[in-house]
């Protein structure tokens, strides 16, 4: 199936690496135009120099956790672009890793702007600037994390659980409109997830069905079709992507 986003503009935040830019990629790649945002400057620098056509992408760093950032944003992408008709909120983040009780003040509030807060934050500007009166589409990139708990990851889980519930409330409240759906990812290739694979990937992948990690284009496909007209008719999901890791036996007897 051949998806076209000819016309169209998306924002992408967490966008200069890892799933992020290869969404962006997929977008342009399929016609569109992309703004892509971070808070480093040379990261957005190095990740537009991996576009053909640069003239196709703008870069625009911005901290995800502050509204006023989210407003600047949204208002840059129309104001460049001419449009908004895409929003991917792709920012995350995982600072601290052990038991929930222990958790420190700091990180918890980090991990809460990042990967929670920033959902509405850039949604609620996305809506309010254009998608209110133009529609559009907006695709959030939650986890398997947030459909139960794990060891050491609790409180990053817990806010892409959050994202889960947020991308139902949005899509209720937000439609006809504009559509709002999510991806919940396994365990990919990513920077953010170095830790949990590098040392022992054999044995992660031993246990996920299609024997290897996911890799950032895995998901940006599944992000392009959600994105796209070929999805018309979804909003309020969270599609899984995790090479079948959720899709085992409980291991109980019946």
């Amino acid at each position: 199936m051949e998806v076209s986003l000819d016309g169209r503009v998306a924002l992408v935040t967490g966008a200069s690496r890892g799933i992020g830019l290869a969404i962006a990629h997929r977008i342009v790649d399929a016609g569109g135009r992309v703004v892509i945002s971070s808070r480093s400057e040379d990261n957005l620098q190095a990740a537009l120099a991996t576009f053909a056509d640069p003239q196709q992408v703008l870069t625009v760093a911005a901290h995800v956790g502050y509204s006023s950032s989210a407003a600047r944003l949204v208002s840059t992408t129309v104001d460049h672009f001419g449009s908004l008709d895409i929003l991917v909120n792709n920012a995350g983040t995982s600072p601290y890793f052990g038991p929930l009780v222990d958790i420190d003040e700091g990180r918890m509030q980090k991990t809460y702007e990042v990967n929670q807060a920033s959902v509405l934050i850039h949604t609620a500007a996305a809506w309010r600037h254009w998608m209110r009166d133009h529609g559009g589409v907006v695709l959030n990139i939650a986890s398997i994390g947030g459909l139960g708990p794990e060891p050491n990851l609790g409180w990053y889980n817990v806010t892409k659980a959050a994202v889960i519930h947020l991308t139902k409330q949005l899509a209720f409240e937000l439609a006809p409109g504009v559509r709002v759906n999510a991806i919940a990812p396994g365990l990919v290739r990513t920077e953010l997830a170095r830790a949990l694979w590098q040392e022992h990937e054999a044995e992660v992948v031993a246990h996920i069905p299609l024997h290897r990690l996911g890799e950032p284009d895995d998901i940006a496909s599944v992000a392009l079709m959600l994105v796209s007209d070929a999805s018309s008719w979804l909003t309020g999901q969270t599609i899984v992507v995790d090479g079948g890791t959720t899709n085992q036996p409980s291991g109980g007897v019946g």
